[in-house]
């Protein structure tokens, strides 16, 4: 025994010779060491054969340069801020082509809005007569979303909440509304929750023939405000918007179509229930078709309702209903929706046998026959391409890869399905508007980006990025590797998790361990790709001597509707069950310390860090919640009642998993961080569960990022934020 012992300790002694370290740090981590490269600014172009790159140059300033895919060689450069502005210092922040790619429509200058829009300044390039237009006068601000009609000869912008267009030949423009006000009614661009949960950016959509516009109006009176203060002057500015809580009055939207040849405007015929959503709306075949989607306040009916234009008569465009499907829970929605080239189908992607699929469906709403089947979900849906080829990725391979494939739409040809991504991990692809290419973008736990141009067979052409510098500069550390295994909860589910150790990892000592964690619906952290910073900060605190551990529980994605759909009514409970079976998991391992168990988690995982700190308390010492929602009242509508209804409808879903009503509980150390301008999680989450730890006299530490939104970032915002935060572990774990 003590010869083993000592073997053992000498074993231990030479191992932590051979991985003495180069030392990360957070400076290194958070001011851009461990940066990766990525392909941006690419678009396809209509051959197929090539597309189109953004690439710098000190003469011309940006360029779109044209390239081939087959060989990866430019062809020529199409235009560049000199050409376009007359001044390669003025930078083109992007950039999209006509339909006839003899016209660029540029943009620069770009303020943004909430997490996706942004106004900005825009110009039109012809390619042929090297002449630029700007888009509007820029004497009267900067404008969003300005789109290209179909045909080329017409920009729509929107510019203080109001729907313009301008005709380029004499750039002669047109006032398609004029109730726009703001905090009131936004006519082309969406409400703060719309962008925010359904992901709808530029609300307006050219007709295929260019003659008309549809176009959605927000009625926003009727929603209450939020104000934000604003620091930096003598006294606050107030930042004041539209943001609708669970069960509070949502906007009234409508949907509207204007005749470009009668200058008029008509709305089409959503139906008299104002108390609903449309998240999408989109053009079939038929220049005459536009299709809307409908759904009903708690998510659990979608309806897709086509317009037939041809019928002129009354003041409303009718229409009819070519889709309804209804849930127990909720309906997710996406981008997915093809209409197909017969005019008399259309593809769609649904969760109706427990998993998400895609399927045929004829005009009147009945399937046709379902293209992809099995025990796992669609994840991405890239679009069909010759002779009725499906292209996607999906969660086949396992629930933490990313795999693309291709099958036939056709039922007879169902044996045609092909894995084309061939590297284990997370695989993402961009396809040639012909598809008869992709570039794949793939990554591993522990190693960065690889970048491929591939055939649509997946052959692989040529390797476009392979981080190789990056590669070499983290062969200086003796870095951790993160491994995958499951771990069964109390309920006999397997989950699905992670662990990194330090790379002198010695099996007899007992180490502390931080859970990072999100928890929630939409967003895996078990995922087999590269993390990025939040990887590298990970290292760092491996070489502080921490365990790094995450888990995804119950609730989360790519698993079936019944996984994802298991907390419905009750966020934050099973999860809440879960993360404590993990951390009793964890003590019971022998290399663990049970009483070092501390949780670190962002928005979602603030909220379990919060749970877990509080209904957790007996198995996490310490816990870092950074932007937490700790009441779901506080949350926005279309999110919460997603999954939650309303308050009204659900108040012991809210009250029993709201961190603020079990700050009692509290026993270990406890930091909250929030920015003071987050217009996603209120700073007023953290201001009450303040009130309700003072109230149960618990002690906590408190770091509040003046100006700083949701993303809490900016200068030396990041460093410092997660300086503190390494500070905090290695104090209390």
């Amino acid at each position: 025994m003590i010869k083993r012992t000592f073997l053992l300790s000498l074993f231990v002694a030479i191992t932590g010779i051979l991985f003495s370290q180069k030392k990360l740090s957070n400076e290194l981590v958070w001011t851009g060491g461990f940066s990766s490269k990525g392909i941006q600014g690419l678009k396809s172009m209509n051959d197929g054969a090539h597309y189109t790159a953004m690439v710098d140059s000190d003469a011309f300033g940006s360029q779109i340069v044209k390239r081939s895919y087959a060989t990866g060689d430019d062809v020529k450069v199409i235009a560049s801020s000199k050409d376009i502005f007359n001044d390669a210092t003025r930078a083109i922040e992007d950039y999209e082509f006509s339909i006839d790619e003899k016209q660029i429509i540029v943009s620069t200058g770009f303020e943004p809005i909430y997490r996706y829009s942004y106004k900005a300044q825009y110009y039109v390039y012809n390619t042929e007569t090297k002449k630029t237009t700007a888009v509007a006068d820029e004497t009267k601000g900067k404008q969003m979303f300005a789109t290209l009609s179909p045909d080329g000869t017409k920009v729509a912008f929107v510019r203080d909440n109001n729907l313009f267009v301008q005709v380029l030949a004499t750039s002669i423009e047109t006032q398609v509304t004029t109730d726009g006000e703001w905090n009131k009614i936004i006519n082309g661009a969406p409400d703060w929750v719309y962008e925010e949960e359904f992901a709808l950016v530029r609300s307006f959509e050219w007709s295929p023939n260019s003659d008309r516009i549809a176009f959605y109006k927000f009625n926003e009176e009727r929603v209450k405000e939020f104000s934000i203060d604003m620091y930096g002057n003598l006294y606050p500015e107030q930042y004041t918007y539209k943001y609708p809580k669970a069960g509070e009055e949502n906007s009234i939207v409508s949907i509207h179509v204007y005749d470009l040849k009668t200058l008029k405007s008509r709305p089409v015929d959503i139906g008299t229930e104002s108390d609903q959503y449309i998240p999408r709306i989109k053009w079939s075949q038929s220049n005459d078709g536009l299709c809307i989607m409908r759904m009903n306040r708690h998510q659990s009916k979608l309806e897709f309702l086509l317009t037939d234009m041809k019928q002129n008569a009354g003041e409303m465009i009718p229409v009819k209903t070519i889709f309804s499907e209804t849930a127990n829970t909720y309906i997710d929605i996406s981008d997915n929706l093809t209409f197909l080239p017969d005019g008399k189908s259309y593809l769609w992607t649904s969760e109706r046998d427990s998993y998400n699929h895609v399927y045929v469906f004829d005009m009147t709403g009945t399937v046709v026959h379902q293209v992809t089947s099995g025990n796992w979900d669609v994840m991405d849906f890239y679009g069909v391409g010759e002779k009725g080829i499906v292209y996607y990725s999906s969660s086949e391979i396992s629930a933490m890869e990313k795999h693309v494939f291709s099958i036939s739409i056709l039922p007879s040809r169902k044996s045609t399905k092909k894995q084309l991504s061939t590297r284990s991990g997370t695989n993402d692809a961009t396809f040639s508007s012909s598809k008869k290419y992709f570039i794949n973008f793939n990554s591993q736990a522990n190693t960065p980006p690889y970048i491929t141009l591939n055939e649509n067979s997946g052959k692989e052409i040529r390797m476009l990025e392979n981080n190789q510098k990056l590669t070499e500069k983290l062969e200086e550390y003796t870095l951790a590797k993160k491994e995958f295994f499951s771990f069964d909860n109390g309920t006999g589910t397997s989950l699905n998790c992670w662990m990194m150790k330090p790379a002198d990892f010695d099996p007899f000592k007992k180490y502390p361990v931080l859970v990072a964690i999100y928890g929630g619906p939409g967003s895996n952290t078990v995922n087999d790709s590269w993390g990025g910073t939040n990887y590298m900060w990970h290292q760092l605190l491996c070489q502080e001597g921490f365990i790094v551990v995450s888990c995804d529980p119950r609730g989360t994605m790519n698993r079936g509707r019944d996984f994802k759909h298991s907390t419905y009514m009750n966020l934050g409970k099973l999860e809440t069950e879960d993360f404590i079976d993990f951390a009793e998991y964890l003590g019971a391992q022998t290399y663990i310390d049970k009483a070092r168990i501390g949780m670190h988690g962002w928005s979602y995982g603030g909220y379990m860090t919060s749970l877990c700190m509080t209904k957790g308390a007996d198995v996490y010492a310490a816990g870092i919640a950074v932007a937490p929602v700790t009441n779901w009242k506080y949350y926005d509508s279309i999110y919460t009642e997603r999954f939650m209804r309303t308050p009204q409808e659900n108040s012991g879903g809210y009250e029993n998993n709201s961190p603020i009503n079990f700050a009692d509980q509290l026993k270990g150390d406890f930091m909250l961080v929030h920015g003071s301008a987050d217009d996603n999680v209120h700073y007023q989450n953290t201001m009450d569960m303040i009130s309700a730890l003072v109230k149960a006299n618990k002690q906590f530490d408190l770091f509040i990022y003046p100006n700083k939104n949701h993303g809490i970032y900016g200068g030396n915002t990041r460093l410092h934020l997660f300086t503190r935060m390494t500070d905090f572990l290695k104090e209390n774990l």
